[in-house]
């Protein structure tokens, strides 16, 4: 009798442990086809694949060049009040859901975006859409372990974590050398001598860090891009026109919000910096720091990026350059709060500010009318000073 139950109990436990494994097989053979997709981000699109193929082992939903198309499917689902950076997230989603994507993900953020994630989800719900949505403000109080949770039970509960974290610390690694790049890439593209040829080099660092599958393949990508950068034929004055871009972080660093304002300034003949980018903001910043260098104007943390951006607007000042562009989204509540202050700090340090407000109606024609004015206007400022 005894004999009986204990056959009858490893019978049970076999069964238990087959249907385990099936299920096992099952949600191992999804995750081999689950497409991830990231909205469009600025630069970082080869780190948001490298994240997506070698971190969760999933396969990355490479979006085309944002269009119309896209601006305005945003615009027909969003609230008019709510800021541009919800609106093109929104566009970029619905064309990935479009595409087959059966994961978005909601990077979170340090303004009130990243509680518009579950907005924004319900949104694509009542659409009629179905996905998951990896929303990395979930967990956020526990950290990277926190995140991790969410990642294992929603993406890929088969990641092989310590080769994640080394991957997830190569991407890291790509992300903050995205931004060297692009620091190099604006400080001479603007001079080049074969128009064009700039853009190829930096085209060419992405097409690379596409393909990068180690932090070895990074490192030597990046490695031919300087060696490239430091052949390009430039015809860059002693002291050319220097302008530092501050603002709201999403549109200051992403061409599609801010109508390629980098490139504009380039097309100048203008030495572009612009300190505030993901690096600068998360891997290396100090709030304490950079709020103790600008004390002389305020004495809070007022939120997001404003910290960074009076900061790198008066070290630019401090450091002699000829203007400061701030640009934001319309109805960002903290670079407004900036602006006082750094009227403030213009007519201390006599550099002048262009304040570039951005919504889903900006024109590209009053864009380069307002930047063609004040670059005249830096430059007038130049030859006075001169004389």
């Amino acid at each position: 009798m005894a004999d009986s139950s204990v056959r009858r109990a490893l019978k049970a436990r076999h069964k238990a442990e087959k249907r385990r494994h099936s299920r096992a097989e099952r949600k191992a053979d999804r995750h081999k086809s689950t497409k991830i997709a990231v909205f469009r981000y600025a630069y970082y699109a080869p780190a948001f694949k490298y994240f997506v193929e070698q971190v969760l082992d999933c396969e990355y939903l490479d979006l085309p060049k944002s269009t119309k198309r896209t601006a305005e499917l945003g615009i027909q689902v969003s609230a008019d009040d709510v800021c541009a950076p919800f609106k093109h997230m929104m566009g970029d989603w619905i064309e990935a859901l479009e595409m087959g994507a059966d994961i978005l993900v909601q990077s979170g953020g340090p303004c009130r975006l990243g509680y518009y994630g579950e907005i924004q989800e319900k949104i694509l719900r009542d659409m009629g859409y179905d996905f998951a949505m990896l929303n990395f403000s979930h967990g956020i109080e526990h950290g990277y372990f926190g995140w991790g949770k969410e990642v294992i039970k929603l993406v890929n509960p088969d990641i092989d974590i310590p080769h994640g974290i080394r991957q997830l610390l190569a991407c890291g690694h790509m992300m903050t050398l995205l931004d060297k790049a692009r620091d190099i890439y604006m400080a001479q593209a603007g001079f080049e001598v074969h128009r064009g040829e700039a853009r190829r080099i930096w085209e060419a660092l992405a097409d690379d860090f596409c393909t990068s599958a180690s932090k070895s393949d990074i490192d030597q990508a990046f490695a031919r891009f300087k060696g490239a950068m430091r052949e390009l034929e430039v015809d860059k004055p002693a002291e050319p026109l220097r302008i530092g871009i501050v603002g709201e972080m999403f549109t200051a660093i992403d061409e599609t919000s801010n109508l390629g304002l980098d490139e504009k300034l380039m097309d100048m003949g203008v030495e572009v910096h612009r300190k505030l980018n993901f690096s600068n903001r998360y891997t290396h910043y100090n709030e304490e720091n950079l709020r103790r260098g600008i004390s002389d104007y305020v004495a809070y943390d007022m939120g997001p990026t404003s910290t960074l951006t009076l900061a790198a607007a008066k070290g630019y000042m401090a450091a002699g350059f000829d203007g400061i562009v701030h640009a934001k989204s319309a109805g960002c509540t903290p670079e407004i709060d900036c602006i006082p202050v750094l009227q403030r700090m213009s007519e201390d340090l006599h550099v002048p500010v262009l304040y570039l407000t951005y919504d889903t109606e900006t024109s590209d024609t009053g864009l380069v009318t307002r930047l063609e004015a004040f670059y005249d206007m830096l430059a007038m400022k130049r030859l006075k000073v001169r004389r």
